[in-house]
């Protein structure tokens, strides 16, 4: 009874705050002239884009906070603090990230230009923000070094070589998030579905019991932050969300297949993330190799579709719709 109040009190409150936030906050970015600047080698339509405040990730990021403090609250009231503090370990990630995304928009802002942090530089810093996040959870005995293989339920004992397998997956998919943030509610909507899978996982997965509260939360503040921020973000977009958005949010979804104890369900559930990426990788890597030659329109992914005609909003449809139809494959998996 106590994770389905706290569920339902955590989404309601996350999208609540997410939308008053947003509200106040959009005013305040534009008179600090705080808008994003479009590449020239993007879309040249999505020059009408520039201006649109950006860093709007802040209001989702504050109502997390916000909420995560209110359920702390509750649950040592209730008795029940020690199974909210795994959550408070993924928030702390998740933030780690968007204060990453924040120097980045920064930084883009300060030299008016789409380009704030080297790649060096971010991943660095995504790097450090990792390790601190599995020191934490290994400490705390929420992981061990044997993985678990998804779908058919084979575990392996990897010792060392756990911790550089989930470095590279926590920085990647980190990365693969922010580059979905590419049109209008993308990223959002995609998110809003994952957050929607940790729901599921939290009350039917027998595997997510020991943490269960921690992962309704991550799925309620997912939810609830996303739908909110959604409110100003879906096409056309009032505000964009930002590295500093997209960040927290790839460190929220990374981190919580790590409370499931399936690190590996991220790639599938994540299924658009992983394209968006690797469509990147391709372009660059078929490029190189042809001396010039492209095999997507543009990349990541989104571009191609739209340099082939589909709407913004038609893209957004048929990727959460994708992302929705992995989301049910995933839960296969745990």
């Amino acid at each position: 009874m106590f994770d389905v109040i706290l569920y339902i009190s955590a989404l309601i409150l996350t999208f609540v705050i997410t939308v008053v936030i947003s509200h106040k906050l959009i005013p305040v970015l534009k008179s600090k002239k705080m808008g994003q600047k479009i590449l020239e080698i993007g879309p040249r339509w999505h020059k009408s884009k520039e201006g649109t405040p950006t860093m709007g990730g802040i209001a989702f990021i504050c109502a997390t906070v916000i909420v995560c403090i209110l359920a702390c609250i509750a649950a040592a009231v209730w008795g029940n603090g020690k199974e909210v503090l795994p959550f408070v370990y993924v928030l702390l990630y998740g933030v780690l990230n968007g204060l990453i995304g924040v120097v980045d928009d920064s930084a883009k802002l300060r030299k008016k230009q789409n380009e704030g942090l080297t790649a060096r530089q971010k991943y660095l810093l995504q790097l450090v923000a990792a390790a601190l996040f599995l020191i934490l959870i290994a400490a705390t005995d929420i992981v061990n070094t044997t993985l678990y293989i998804p779908f058919i339920g084979y575990t392996l004992e990897l010792g060392i070589f756990y911790y550089i397998i989930a470095l590279l997956l926590l920085t990647g998919m980190v990365n693969s998030v922010n580059l979905t943030d590419g049109i209008d509610g993308l990223a959002s909507s995609v998110t809003l579905v994952v957050g929607i899978f940790f729901s599921a996982a939290a009350f039917f997965a027998i595997q997510a019991a020991p943490f269960s509260t921690a992962l309704a939360l991550l799925g309620a503040t997912l939810i609830g932050g996303t739908l909110g921020f959604l409110v100003y973000n879906f096409y056309p977009a009032r505000v964009f969300m930002g590295d500093t958005g997209s960040l927290f949010l790839g460190g929220m979804v990374v981190a919580g297949a790590f409370l499931l104890g399936n690190p590996l369900i991220v790639v599938v559930c994540g299924i658009v993330y992983i394209c968006e990426t690797a469509s990147v990788m391709l372009q660059v890597t078929y490029f190189k190799l042809t001396h010039g030659k492209r095999l997507f329109r543009m990349a990541p992914i989104h571009h191609h579709f739209e340099q082939c005609g589909w709407s913004e909003v038609k893209i957004v449809t048929v990727f959460t719709v994708v992302s929705a139809l992995f989301c049910v494959l995933a839960w296969f998996g745990l």
